[in-house]
């Protein structure tokens, strides 16, 4: 019988409902796709082991945040890497844990997966540009920018983060600050990864980053409009043309049409050859 892998796993943990989808085993299997043979089980005991400690403070803390942020930021030290932001492992959930540094995704899920295990409320934030998390407790939502040692915030000053990202042009609105849906969370953390391989001109791994995120949404035409691109790069005729033809039935009237229907022929042809 053959071992299932991690992008089995992964792709089975993401088929059901959000709501069953267990964040940071899914962010550990991403991470598995970089570091082949990585000890899933291990790190989601030493997660087990921080929430366990956190429900032990809360029995003498005045409040949750304040266990939370006691507990994450001032005992074991987790903080905003401000010196290497796009560092790729700042992305993957074993380095975040282990380094005690990462970006405001990664760090918000770390405080969302102990608070978790410690029997509380807390869920991640999309804030356009930066990701937060809320706290829900005593009948009231206190939003906590982990980032930035668990910086408790207000509305006002979610405008002024996104003032410094969009130059004031995006207001804050309620459904900005709602629950963000695990799946989301997880498309949100592939996509940093892909713009930071891009960027880096590391094609092979924003080609299996993209093969993830269109594990959690097949119809995603950006992605397949992408890879299709990415799987041109490397010579792959058959596979760059079909995916190409699967963005365009999904998106027929984009800007780039003509030109991505001249080139799925040039590929068509390249592939005939071929075989």
């Amino acid at each position: 019988m053959t071992t299932p892998t991690s992008r089995d796993r992964f792709n089975r943990l993401v088929a059901g409902p959000d709501a069953s989808v267990d964040l940071a085993e899914a962010s550990l299997l991403i991470a598995a796709e970089e570091y082949p043979g990585l000890d899933v089980p291990r790190y989601l005991e030493r997660l087990d082991r921080m929430g366990r400690d956190v429900q032990a403070r809360l029995e003498r803390s005045p409040g949750v945040v304040e266990a939370l942020n006691g507990y994450l930021f001032e005992e074991e030290g987790f903080r905003g890497n401000v010196e290497d932001y796009y560092d790729p492992r700042n992305s993957f959930l074993n380095e975040v844990i282990d380094r005690r540094t990462g970006i405001p995704i990664t760090l918000s899920m770390i405080y969302m997966e102990v608070a978790r295990r410690a029997g509380l409320g807390v869920f991640g934030v999309g804030l356009p540009g930066h990701f937060l998390v809320r706290a829900e407790t005593a009948g009231r939502v206190v939003l906590v920018d982990p980032f930035h040692g668990g910086a408790v915030l207000s509305e006002a000053d979610c405008q002024k983060r996104l003032d410094r990202v969009y130059d004031g042009r995006l207001r804050l609105e309620p459904g900005m600050l709602a629950p963000c849906p695990r799946k989301d969370i997880l498309a949100r953390m592939l996509r940093n990864l892909k713009a930071i391989y891009v960027k880096k001109d590391d094609y092979a791994r924003a080609l299996r980053t993209i093969d993830l995120l269109l594990s959690l949404d097949p119809r995603s035409g950006e992605d397949l409009r992408d890879r299709g691109l990415l799987h041109a790069a490397f010579d792959c005729y058959g596979l760059a043309a079909a995916d190409l033809e699967a963005y365009l039935a999904l998106a027929p009237a984009a800007p780039e049409a003509f030109a991505l229907s001249v080139k799925i022929t040039e590929l068509r042809s390249l592939a005939a050859r071929l075989n």
